[in-house]
């Protein structure tokens, strides 16, 4: 942005100072912003230096970090998470029946249900496509 003087100036500038870093509003679609807190939370990293890196300021990345942390922000995950997983003796494995006879998966305003009988390979699949859609 230019700016121009419309009239002399009094007097003579002996100092200029620029100012380095944003200014005014600016706004960040989500997935920046996601990205932008995944970089923050890696081991190691200082939310100080991200924030510079990006031109922002550390506590504006803090808010987006906290509104991460409520689910508000999506951070994108590179790594598959797991569960974890224990298997009991069969001695003490029990029959759990399901109220209901079908499997309901809520994702991003879709429902989809599938059979009680539907093979966990199967839901797994599809699963695996909702997230490949997003």
């Amino acid at each position: 942005m230019d700016q121009h003087l419309l009239v002399e100036p009094a007097g003579t500038t002996n100092r200029l100072e620029f100012l380095e870093g944003p200014t005014g509003r600016r706004s960040w679609p989500d997935n920046v912003k996601g990205q932008i807190v995944a970089e923050s939370f890696e081991a190691g990293v200082r939310v100080v230096d991200v924030a510079r890196r990006h031109g922002i300021g550390a506590q504006h990345l803090s808010t987006w970090r906290r509104l991460a942390r409520e689910g508000k922000i999506v951070v994108p995950v590179d790594e598959p998470m797991f569960a974890r997983l224990e298997i009991a003796p069969p001695d003490e494995v029990a029959l759990v029946s399901l109220p209901s006879d079908f499997v309901e998966i809520d994702a991003g305003g879709i429902t989809i249900r599938l059979s009680g009988t539907t093979p966990a390979g199967r839901i797994a699949d599809v699963v695996s496509a909702l997230s490949a859609g997003r």
